[in-house]
């Protein structure tokens, strides 16, 4: 018997999330909870679960040839990150109907990465941690868009006051 509440996509359905290309990702904490650290004059102090966050993104790369982490930003409740997909992929088919998931795509590999994180959490007494479904991504299309995400991400901190994420931002 087929699930009748299929989760809808967001991602485009045409394109092919393994080929070789940057994307912009932003994750979030189950219900915006402010769970990763705490902005302090413009800088992130990072929670134990953030520094996990952390060192998780950092070893993506460690898991997945031809992958690397460009750039990131952990901020309380959400992380931003530029992930580069690079060189020859091997041919994988974009989905079959036993398939449902393309593998080293960019949701295998942000799939991985929040499970590895949710794995660590609920080993070390942090039972209780979740992140929200799915993630935000955006296919960087040009070095203009890529250099404004960058800048983004860099500034991130220093804009938490007026942040959409920020459960207490300033009006």
């Amino acid at each position: 018997m087929k699930n009748k509440f299929k989760r809808r996509s967001i991602r485009l359905p045409e394109y092919d999330y393994s080929k070789p290309n940057a994307y912009f990702i932003t994750i979030c904490s189950f219900n915006k909870q402010m769970i990763f650290g705490k902005i302090n004059d413009g800088k992130i102090a990072l929670s134990k679960i953030g520094d996990i966050v952390k060192r998780y993104l950092i070893e993506i790369p460690n898991h997945f040839e031809n992958v690397f982490i460009d750039d990131y930003i952990i901020m309380p409740n959400h992380i931003h990150f530029i992930i580069s997909i690079v060189g020859v992929q091997n041919f994988e088919p974009l989905r079959n109907e036993y398939q449902k998931i393309i593998p080293k795509s960019i949701g295998s590999i942000v799939r991985s990465y929040k499970a590895s994180v949710t794995r660590w959490c609920k080993d070390h007494s942090f039972e209780k941690f979740k992140w929200q479904k799915n993630f935000y991504e955006h296919i960087i299309r040009n070095d203009e868009d890529f250099f404004r995400i960058r800048e983004y991400i860099r500034n991130n901190p220093l804009q938490w006051e007026l942040d959409e994420e920020n459960p207490f931002k300033s009006a």
